[in-house]
C-alpha cells in the first residue's frame, strides 16, 4: 500500500482497524502502527488470527449458500480491504453474473478497493457508513447496480462489533431489514466475549487509539441482532459450526464456546 496514494489527511501513524484485520490475516496492506497495535491485541487474545480466518471461511460458505438460494445481488457493508476469496469472487463461482456492492466508510479502504476492482464490471465500491443505512440504501450507485425491489443479501461481517451501543445496532439492523424485499437475507458475524470477558477491556482500550472502536459483547447481547429474521439452520452459532464442510480438527475451536458468533436470516 502506497501512502502517497491515500490522499490528504492520511496519517499512517494512526492504527487502522481494516489494516489491523489485514495483518491478522497475514496480509501486507498495513503499516508499522497497524502492526504494533495488532501485536498488542494478540498479547491479550492470541487466537484472533484463527477467528479471523474462520470468519473468512464463514463468508465463503454463506455466499455459496446464498447463491444456492437464488441470490444474485450482494451488499457487503463494512467490507474492509480486499483479500483472497472476496464476496464477488465466490458469488461468480456459483452464480455467474451476480452483482456485488462493497461499502465502507474508510477512505484508505475505498481507494485501495477501487484500484484493485476497477476492472470488475459486476462490482461497485461505494462510500457509506453502517450508522446511516438510509444513505447506503438510497445511494445512486447502489441503486443503479442493485435492484432493491428484488432479493438481495446484506453482509454485516465483523463490523457490528465496531458499533457502540449509543449507535443502537439493533435499530440500524432493523432499518436495513425492513428496507429489503421479501426473500432477501442478512448475514451477521460478531466477536463474543463469553469465554474470557476479563480480556475485553484491554482490547477495547487498544482500539480506542485506532480508526474504529471495538465493543465487547456477550452472546445474549448479540443474538437480538437477528430479531425479525427467519434464521437459517443451524441458527446463531460459532463460526466453525455454521454449515461446516469438513470436520473441525483444531482443538482451540472445539474448546471455546461463543467466541465469534454468526448467523444468516431470511426476510419474510
Amino acid at each position: 500500500m502506497d501512502p502517497a496514494a491515500m490522499g490528504p489527511g492520511f496519517d499512517p501513524n494512526v492504527p487502522n482497524a481494516a489494516r489491523m484485520y489485514d495483518y491478522f490475516l497475514g496480509g501486507k496492506d498495513n503499516f508499522p502502527a497497524d502492526r504494533a497495535a495488532a501485536e498488542q491485541v494478540l498479547r491479550h487474545v492470541p487466537e484472533i488470527p484463527l477467528g479471523i480466518r474462520e470468519n473468512r471461511e464463514f463468508l465463503v460458505r454463506a455466499v455459496r449458500f446464498l447463491a444456492g438460494q437464488g441470490i444474485r445481488q450482494f451488499l457487503d457493508i463494512g467490507a474492509g480491504l480486499p483479500t483472497q476469496r472476496n464476496v464477488h469472487q465466490v458469488a461468480a463461482e456459483h452464480a455467474p453474473g451476480a452483482r456485488t456492492v462493497y461499502v465502507d466508510n474508510d477512505p484508505q479502504v475505498l481507494a485501495h478497493a477501487r484500484a484493485l476492482l476497477q476492472d470488475s464490471p459486476q462490482v461497485r465500491v461505494v462510500e457509506g457508513d453502517l450508522r446511516r443505512p438510509e444513505e447506503i440504501l438510497t445511494h445512486p450507485e447502489v441503486r443503479s447496480h442493485l435492484d432493491l425491489d428484488r432479493p438481495v443479501a446484506v453482509l454485516l461481517l465483523a463490523i457490528v462489533h465496531f458499533l457502540p451501543d449509543s449507535d443502537e445496532p439493533r435499530r440500524l439492523i432493523k432499518e436495513i431489514r425492513e428496507a429489503l424485499a421479501p426473500g432477501s437475507y442478512v448475514a451477521i458475524s460478531h466477536v463474543a466475549v463469553d469465554e474470557r470477558p476479563e480480556r475485553a477491556p484491554a482490547v477495547e482500550q487498544i482500539y480506542q487509539g485506532a480508526s474504529a472502536q471495538f465493543v465487547a459483547r456477550q452472546s445474549d447481547e448479540i443474538t437480538p441482532f437477528f430479531e425479525g429474521l427467519d434464521l437459517v439452520e443451524p441458527g446463531v452459532v460459532n463460526l466453525h459450526q455454521w454449515r461446516p464442510e469438513h470436520e473441525v480438527f483444531d482443538p482451540r475451536l472445539l474448546a471455546v464456546k461463543n467466541y465469534f458468533l454468526c448467523g444468516v436470516g431470511r426476510v419474510s
